[in-house]
């Protein structure tokens, strides 16, 4: 009797290891990494968490796989990640960090750029293709699952035939330039949304905005 209770009712340190698992979140910038790269429109998960790091006033260090940095909020513990593994390893660095810090997947966050969206557009979504994206398809690859929350930032799609590589690798224009901030400060916004009010309520609030 008393084996079979034990194996019903979990012991106070189980139940705050759980719940404490559940307040870590991890935040995935994709990217790639090099001065080259820094202003293109496939590097908008780095600018966004860029953009993140000068609001919660947070600094990104080395570290395996990419760089790093983590904050509170509200009570969360977040980690922030731009993987150095370059767009289309993506995948590896994401499931060294979940693992390493112990984050379930629902508490994953994955920004990318999305040319099926206007410019600015931003759109969360907890599942779907990769969309022909290579940083998601390594991510799905590797994660052996295509339900994971993803914050699509809208870059457009002003590119002729054949065009598309160079488009992504592309830096932005003038008047992307200029909308950029605003565009930035609502993106921050989201995020900060999913981690406190959780992805359906952000969903409702932010997505098409």
């Amino acid at each position: 009797m008393l084996k079979w209770l034990s194996s019903i009712f979990k012991s106070k340190s189980e139940i705050l290891s759980e719940t404490d698992i559940m307040k870590k979140f991890l935040v995935v910038g994709l990217g790639n990494i090099g001065a080259k790269y820094e202003n293109t429109r496939h590097n908008i998960g780095f600018k966004v968490l860029d953009e993140l790091s000068k609001s919660q006033e947070f600094t990104f260090e080395d570290a395996k796989l990419g760089a790093i940095a983590s904050f509170k909020f509200k009570g969360k513990s977040i980690l922030c990640l731009k993987p150095a593994t370059y767009m289309n390893l993506s995948g590896k660095a994401v499931r060294y960090w979940m693992e390493k810090e112990n984050i379930p997947l629902e508490n994953v966050l994955i920004i990318t750029d999305d040319i099926n969206l206007s410019f600015g557009t931003i759109r969360l979504k907890t599942k779907g293709s990769d969309g022909g994206h290579n940083g998601l398809k390594d991510i799905q690859n590797t994660l052996q699952t295509a339900t994971y929350n993803r914050f699509r930032f809208g870059v457009g799609a002003d590119f002729g035939k054949g065009r598309q590589v160079d488009f992504v690798l592309g830096e932005w224009n003038g008047d992307e330039m200029q909308q950029m901030p605003e565009r930035l400060k609502k993106a921050t916004a989201l995020i900060l949304s999913f981690i406190f009010a959780g992805v359906k309520n952000t969903m409702n609030q932010f997505n098409g905005t």
